[in-house]
């Protein structure tokens, strides 16, 4: 089993087959508008734009899971994103990653990957701890998506390489997705 495995919903409301992605290197995301890690929508379009013609794709899933920080319809969030970050790459329906209603390819991704801890050099970090373990002092000890822009990089035959915190350093998964390209 691998990524190519599921199908997904577009921001249209279409099924995709991430099998249309076969051969491609991903980077899948989840992602919010409202979020302290939002401004890496520009980072990740500039990261797209550089790497789209050698074969690289994200793929951006909204979750509203984390804070609400994720409101409004496909529409509204995709209209956000377009107008304020730029962003070219495919963005699908909003989804749970964590939880009953998780949706199956999260699911997979996390089984693939566990919580890999947060950046300490990030200044978010210690208000992410503090958040997360009010609400489970074992926070770290799960698989489950932590917090936006959790990012999981895929390799050309659809396994998952590399689980990214929102708190890694842009520049740290731009050499990942190279070294893959």
């Amino acid at each position: 089993m691998n990524v190519y495995d599921f199908t997904v919903t577009d921001n249209q409301g279409n099924e995709v087959s991430l099998a249309d992605y076969k051969g491609k290197v991903l980077l899948i995301i989840n992602s919010a508008t409202h979020c302290g890690f939002t401004p890496q929508y520009k980072e990740l379009e500039a990261l797209y734009t550089k790497d789209k013609d050698k074969g690289f794709v994200i793929l951006d899933f909204p979750s509203n899971q984390f804070g609400e920080q994720a409101p409004g319809s496909d529409s509204e969030i995709h209209q956000f994103c377009t107008l304020k970050y730029n962003v070219d790459f495919p963005q699908f329906h909003k989804i749970d990653v964590n939880g009953r209603d998780a949706a199956p390819l999260f699911t997979y991704l996390k089984e693939q990957e566990g919580f890999a801890g947060f950046d300490p050099k990030n200044p978010l970090t210690p208000t992410l701890d503090e958040i997360l373990s009010k609400a489970d002092p074992n926070y770290k000890d799960s698989s489950d998506i932590k917090w936006n822009f959790t990012k999981f990089l895929i390799d050309r035959d659809g396994n998952v390489v590399e689980r990214f915190e929102p708190t890694t350093d842009m520049e740290v998964v731009s050499e990942e997705v190279e070294k893959l390209l």
